[in-house]
Parts: C-alpha cells; structure tokens; sequence
C-alpha cells in the first residue's frame, strides 16, 4: 500500500512538471490582449472572471459538502436526543406505574 501511494505522488509531481509550461502560458494571454480598445478590455475582464470562477469552485464544492455532512450530523444527533428523551419519558412513567401499583398493594393489604 505505501509503495502505491509512492508511485502515485511520483506520477503527479512528474505530471506537474510537464504540463507547468502550458499552465504559465495561459495568464499571458490576458497580458497579450490591447487593453486600450473596449473589446480587448471586455475580453481580459473575462479571463479575470473565469480564473476567478475556476479559482473559486474548489472552495464552494468542498464548502457545500463540508455544509451537507455538518447537516447531517447534527441531524442525526437531534435523532438520538429526542430518542433519549423518548425512552427517559417511558421509563419514567414505568417508574410512576409501579409506584402507583405498590401503593395500591399496600392499600388493598392493609
């Protein structure tokens, strides 16, 4: 198993590498672009846009399930309390039956 894990971090620092070239050559395609004209300006707001898009939806995917698990969880565990409750209430109330019962043997013998 740790061997595995090995290789697979050795894969993904060498895919890294490889593709680090490309990956730096996509922000300067905004730089490249005529600011002075409105189009060129309209396009590089939207490269900001998008890198701030792709930026962001890691964040929001792992908050939106960090969110659901939390629900969940405190879910679950309003579940259990109202079931402790539940069950604290009956035996409460078995209790106040036999206590009723021996009051009423005690009656019924005396």
């Amino acid at each position: 198993m740790r061997h595995t894990s090995r290789i697979i971090c050795v894969l993904a620092v060498a895919v890294a590498l490889v593709t680090a070239a490309e990956a730096i050559g996509c922000p300067n395609c905004k730089d490249g672009v005529n600011t002075s004209d409105p189009a060129g300006l309209n396009l590089a707001r939207g490269y900001f846009f998008s890198i701030l898009i792709m930026l962001a939806m890691p964040l929001t995917l792992i908050g939106s399930f960090a969110a659901y698990v939390w629900r969940e969880m405190r879910r679950q565990q309003r579940r259990e309390a109202e079931a402790g409750m539940i069950q604290s209430e009956a035996g409460m109330i078995q209790r106040e039956a036999g206590m009723i019962q021996r009051e009423a043997a005690a009656r019924v013998n005396s």
